[in-house]
């Protein structure tokens, strides 16, 4: 098991070194680790410098986080990868735990610890709605995303058969990803805590954009017509699909910003998922 590392990075000073520091901290040493600057226009570059004899630094223009773990898959050297987001930080046993996991079951391709959320400087409890789960997940994974890049280690191999991050995606790229692969396979949890996940920040993708949901249909709409996905898998996507657009097309209202597009995919989606409800 030869594990890459790779940390996407965009003009996060404060967070960088902790989220570097944690890898090199690791009890079992990545074999790898790649960090893909992407498009930085501050300091971030020269933090990156103190530590170019440990790791690898891939730089590129401003293409989105999709396009920087995109190009540590395609740079990477290792049969397994791990990723970490620049604003998380692993416990030191991380990489050790993913070893000892996949021992144990080899069966998995992928499989992602448990977490710790800070948020705003506090320790607080995920909802239950974040619960992780593990095994055949695609139900459970509909509503939101409950694997964290962060947590997971994925074997390579298996991205040349689902494909990478959809870089049309600026947010919810790894809700995409997991849909595919939960279609496919069963998805590994080791329920210890193996990361701290942190979020309430400023520059966090999540508060930049409005409406999540809008990308996760735009996800869902990939399976929602295939016609090897099997009926009852489609009926659990077209009801979930169905529910957010209520909820999307409630909020146009309440604006009174119309938005016909979303009537048009909600009627298309009800009339299938009528159809198979028959």
């Amino acid at each position: 098991m030869r594990i890459s590392v790779i940390i996407p990075v965009y003009n996060r000073v404060r967070t960088i070194r902790r989220a570097l520091d944690s890898v090199l901290g690791q009890t079992r040493p990545a074999d790898e680790i790649i960090v893909v600057d992407d498009g930085s226009d501050n300091e971030t570059p020269h933090i990156l410098n103190d530590y170019k004899s440990e790791i690898k630094i891939i730089r590129q223009a401003h293409l989105g986080v999709s396009a920087a773990r995109n190009a540590g898959i395609k740079a990477a050297e290792g049969n397994w990868l791990a990723f970490l987001d620049s604003d998380d930080q692993w416990f030191a046993d991380k990489l050790k735990m993913a070893e000892d996991f996949h021992l144990l079951h080899p069966e998995y391709r992928i499989f992602q610890t448990d977490e710790m959320w800070i948020r705003k400087g506090q320790r607080v409890n995920p909802k239950k709605k974040h619960r992780k789960v593990g095994g055949w997940i695609f139900r459970e994974s509909l509503p939101l995303c409950i694997v964290s890049p962060s947590a997971v280690v994925i074997e390579k191999a298996l991205l040349d058969e689902v494909g990478l991050f959809d870089e049309e995606f600026p947010v919810c790229e790894d809700y995409d990803l997991w849909l595919r692969i939960a279609r496919k396979y069963e998805i590994g949890l080791d329920n210890r805590i193996g990361i701290i996940k942190y979020g309430g920040h400023e520059d966090q993708l999540s508060r930049q954009y409005w409406g999540m949901d809008r990308y996760r249909l735009k996800a869902m709409d990939k399976h929602a017509y295939d016609p090897t996905l099997p009926d009852e898998w489609r009926l659990w996507l077209l009801e979930e699909a169905v529910r957010k657009l209520q909820i999307l097309i409630q909020g146009a209202q309440k604006r009174k910003r119309p938005e016909p597009q979303l009537m048009q995919q909600w009627q298309a989606y009800q009339k299938k998922l009528d159809e198979l409800q028959k």
